[in-house]
């Protein structure tokens, strides 16, 4: 074997005989115009022949296609598969889309990569279960539902789920169609919706497990919630801006008690106050305490503007000063710090509240990063005021209501004024009013805003409901820690935010949704939820949906026995809640309803980047929760579209790529020209899709030109196969030529690394090593080496045969090769075989079939060496034509040359095995330097390493190679200088023309 591997090389013109010709004639029998001296002989010259077209321009393409999947029964390749009898079962479940927009290069990008997937197991022989999905529910659908009704606040409940509904069907079948014509495989008369009723059902049996394992609860706390959506929201549904404005304020809090320990340091005849500084001024009239950190530093200073006393965190005495414009004195007779158990018992008079109380206490969220190191608390807008006073049992009285807009307890100052708008600034004024307000300034920053409306979110205290992911993320973390993950850096971030998870706001305050099956007490409002109220209704789900839930009266929902259970009177008592459950509980339940087989675990999810924090999250966490495993054995993340300069696609930019106008054009073709499906497929599987994937014209042409060239290099092998039957005409391995031979060899490694790379997930990796086998391997190598051969020798020679059996072999592993990922060109193909007339086509017949038994011992060694002396040839004419020359190669005995022997027996020969890989016109084999040789000779050195039997046998070689003018003419037929006469043919084409009789 080679110690390096050699490049399989061929320079322009190095072999010009029947190459240039050949490409005219493949889609013809027509002959090119030509030279009057051969062209009595192109009758008795086996040129390719073939009808499968070079390229598809203009609309041939999609129109192509859309004739293929007709002919070749791409809509019921699913359901065939499905019936195979066989033990293996590969399961890809399918993240449902959202079903409220027309199908983007997203959509395109995620489908596509799934159907590589499946594609490909199922030509492996597996029975592949895939079962396309949508998300139903949730606002963006109600919103854009509802954005061209009049009068939307009259609506009843069941008017907004019912227009919902059908606005959601409308976006299915949009995409739907779009997904077939993508050429994905699936059951497309059965997939799954989250508003299906068996699938509402599934769900609310999952919601119960949960509530009766202790992981799902009811509670009063402080949530992420969106004004402009009147609903609570959890985090995954978030993004936040960077570049946010909001009203910062530095405000002052009046000393009320002076904690005992700082008495005897102020002096009584000047009040002091705390400082404050908040991004949100909306919050103060909700202020229930100042919190410090604990064991931390703070001084007591005196304002040289105006003379009053201010306590600060000692770490930002100077910052504070320098942002205020003014300076701070020290306290000198305290040496400038006292500890934060100074703080202790103190407390202060809210600035805006008469006779509000605000305590000073201790807390671990306090940082001294921003602000004065003291941090204003209202427990009803932030998760850590929350946690504050809950350990000091504090007010959690929330003032603002749904829509964002202060409540009567507020005050008539505020009352009806918007917290981030008009109300923002009325509490300013107030702070002004009362002289609490040190200084105003804008502050940018990041903010959270709802993913759907991309309006301000605000934090806001209400009665939701949650799950405790707390006390269930340490066994997510450890079973996702057994899930493969590719690529590996994403478990980190998915391990990442499970561990910053604490709990999950499941509930929202929408129509359109799957309510949550809970019944309150009119009076008390106690929840009502038990094995007999969700067995009814879980029921009734089952049989009408969820619309039930606001159609039905509640005698029909709730019993009177489970009442009773519950120690209630009388089911007139209670009423039916009316929150729905988040989306990612919809879709992350999709197990309990999509998969079949008792394990109920899918062999791979296959989503993008944002999933982490999302659907493969929320699937985790229910599944966790209810069976303590996983519902999936492999996650693979994929980036995001962006425009071909790596920026996000926006209509004012107008880089947005539409999928549709990809494949069959926009209104000018000149601009946008129809593509096809195959380009966009391409497109998917040559991006590296673990990384952002980006998109445009330039991408796209590039696309369509590697399947040009991949196209020219199938339709060779197609032309040169039309009188080839591979049952009748193959030839053993063993009696190929060696050439032969090893392309059997290097088919066979393709096939295996190309089988790895599909195993990894690795698409990019199958279309390298394509293009590097179809370019390096076939058309620059072995097409040039046995044109000869196929074009000139007799049809039926063994010769002829052996290259034809290689080619077929060629044809069918690489078109296999690439059918998962252009299932449109690989069933193309197969319709243009000049044999199997009856074929089953590409994906019903299975994957890749090389033999174990193409791995020859020293077939590769013999040929690489050959290789390595024809470079050493070609390297010395620069270019010119290599028939011109004859070759004289001068081994000393050893390996190499009995390597070279294997290829040619005879001393000297124009027919040899090792003069066709040659390709000059005679080939000289010696064992000795020649005695004489002429003056004009090119004379090169060279070496080749040959290591055999793993590494156990190697050798060096030394060789040289004696090139020389050709002394003969060229032949009129074959065009090769063999000939004695440049008007008479060689012996070999005299000997095939006789065969075939007089020309």
């Amino acid at each position: 074997r080679a110690g390096a591997r050699l490049r399989l090389r061929v320079r322009p013109r190095a072999a010009d005989g029947w190459v240039r010709s050949a490409a005219s004639e493949a889609n013809s029998r027509q002959p090119a115009a030509e030279s009057r001296e051969d062209s009595q002989y192109r009758d008795t010259v086996l040129l390719p022949r073939s009808r499968f077209p070079a390229q598809l321009p203009g609309r041939l393409q999609p129109e192509t296609e859309l004739e293929t999947q007709q002919k070749c029964g791409f809509s019921e390749l699913y359901s065939w598969q499905r019936q195979r009898k066989t033990k293996q079962e590969f399961c890809l479940h399918d993240g449902p889309p959202y079903a409220n927009g027309e199908p983007h290069v997203g959509h395109a990008l995620n489908k596509i990569l799934k159907d590589i997937t499946n594609r490909f197991y199922m030509m492996r022989g597996y029975k592949v279960h895939y079962v396309p999905g949508w998300d139903c529910h949730g606002l963006p659908i109600e919103l854009k539902a509802l954005s061209e009704v009049k009068g939307v606040a009259n609506l009843s409940p069941m008017e907004i789920r019912q227009r919902a509904r059908e606005f959601a069907e409308r976006a299915i079948e949009k995409q739907r169609s779009a997904f077939i014509r993508w050429g994905i495989m699936a059951d497309w008369a059965n997939c799954y919706c989250t508003f299906d009723g068996k699938y509402e059902a599934n769900q609310l049996r999952v919601f119960y497990k949960m509530y009766d394992k202790g992981f799902i609860y009811q509670d009063y706390k402080p949530v992420f919630w969106s004004p402009s959506a009147n609903t609570a929201l959890a985090e995954a549904e978030l993004e936040y801006s960077e570049q946010h404005v909001s009203r910062s304020v530095y405000i002052k809090f009046p000393l009320l008690k002076s904690p005992p320990k700082l008495t005897s340091v102020l002096d009584g005849s000047c009040p002091a106050s705390v400082l404050v500084w908040t991004t949100q001024p909306w919050t103060v009239p909700a202020n229930q305490a100042i919190c410090y950190m604990p064991d931390s530093a703070y001084s007591i200073v005196k304002c040289a503007t105006t003379g009053e006393y201010f306590i600060l965190a000692a770490d930002r005495v100077e910052s504070t000063a320098a942002v205020l414009d003014t300076q701070f004195e020290v306290m000198s007779t305290c040496k400038g710090k006292f500890s934060c158990g100074d703080l202790a018992d103190g407390s202060c008079a809210h600035p805006t509240i008469p006779g509000r109380v605000s305590p000073l206490l201790p807390a671990n969220h306090v940082t001294m990063t921003k602000g004065t190191g003291l941090v204003h608390t209202a427990p009803a807008h932030g998760m850590e005021d929350y946690n504050v006073a809950s350990h000091h049992q504090l007010p959690m009285d929330c003032l603002v209501d749904e829509g964002g807009f202060f409540t009567e307890a507020a005050g008539p100052e505020l009352q009806n004024k918007n917290v981030l708008e008009e109300g923002n600034e009325a509490v300013i004024q107030m702070l002004q009013a009362a002289g609490s307000l040190l200084k105003e300034e804008k502050y940018v920053h990041s903010y959270p805003y709802d993913w759907r409306t991309k309006k301000p979110m605000i934090i806001r205290a209400s009665k939701q409901w949650f799950v405790n992911t707390a006390s269930i993320k340490a066994t997510a973390q450890e079973v996702l820690k057994k899930v493969k993950v590719i690529p590996t850096s994403a478990v980190n971030r998915m391990l990442e935010m499970l561990d910053r998870r604490t709990f999950w706001c499941i509930s929202r305050q929408r129509s359109w949704g799957v309510p949550i099956p809970v019944f309150y007490q009119k009076d008390t409002g106690e929840s009502l939820i038990n094995s007999e109220t969700i067995t009814n209704v879980i029921k009734i789900v089952e049989q009408q949906g969820t619309d039930a839930w606001w159609t039905l009266p509640i005698e029909q929902l709730l019993s009177k026995e489970a009442v009773a259970k519950a120690g209630g009177h009388d089911v007139s008592d209670y009423v039916k809640g009316q929150d729905v459950l988040d989306i990612w509980f919809d879709s992350g339940t999709s197990w309990a309803h999509v998969l079949e087989d008792a394990e109920q675990r899918a062999d791979l999810y296959l989503e993008g980047k944002d999933q982490l924090g999302g659907w493969f999250q929320s699937s985790l966490l229910t599944s966790v929760s209810t069976r303590k495993k996983a519902p999936y054995k492999t996650l693979v993340v994929h980036g995001f579209t962006l425009g071909e300069k790596g920026e996000k696609m926006s209509k004012s930019i107008g880089n947005v790529v539409d999928p549709d106008v990809v494949i069959n054009g926009g209104e000018d073709h000149a601009k946008d020209p129809p593509y096809g499906a195959d380009v966009l497929r391409w497109w998917v599987a040559e991006s590296n899709v673990f990384t952002e994937v980006l998109i445009g014209p330039v991408v796209l042409n590039a696309a369509r030109d590697d399947i040009n060239k991949l196209r020219n290099t199938l339709r060779f092998i197609l032309g040169n196969m039309d009188d080839f039957n591979p049952e009748t005409d193959s030839i053993p391995a063993s009696e190929m030529y060696i050439i032969d031979q090893y392309m059997l060899h290097l088919l066979q490694d393709y096939g295996s690394k190309v089988t790895e790379a599909y195993k990894e997930y690795d698409y990019s990796k199958v279309v390298r090593l394509l293009q590097a086998f179809c370019s390096r391997n076939l058309s620059n190598f072995y097409f040039s080496i046995i044109k000869d051969r196929l074009y000139c020798e007799e049809e039926k020679d063994p010769k002829r045969r052996s290259c034809q059996t290689v080619l077929a072999e060629a044809l069918d592993i690489v078109v296999r090769s690439f059918a998962p990922i252009l299932p449109h060109l690989a069933e193309e193909v197969f319709q243009h075989l000049p044999y199997k007339k009856d074929s089953e086509g590409v994906f019903r017949s299975g994957w890749i079939k090389a033999s174990s038994g193409w791995k020859k011992p020293g077939t590769e060694e013999a040929v690489e060496g050959a290789c390595a002396i024809r470079d050493s040839f070609l390297g010395s004419i620069s270019g010119k034509n290599a028939l011109e020359y004859e070759v004289v190669i001068v081994i000393e005995p050893g390996l190499l040359f009995e390597l070279m022997e294997v290829l040619q027996a005879e001393e000297s020969s124009s027919v040899s095995q090792l003069n066709e890989i040659m390709m000059a016109s005679q080939t000289t084999l010696l064992s000795e330097f020649p005695k004489e040789t002429p003056a004009d000779a090119n004379i090169i050195s060279g070496t080749f390493l040959i290591n055999l039997e793993g590494g156990d046998i190697r050798e060096e070689s030394s060789y040289k190679v004696i090139v020389l003018p050709t002394a003969k003419a060229k032949c009129p037929r074959c065009r090769r200088y063999t000939s004695d006469s440049s008007s008479i043919p060689c012996p070999r084409c005299m000997k095939v023309i006789a065969g075939k009789g007089s020309v």
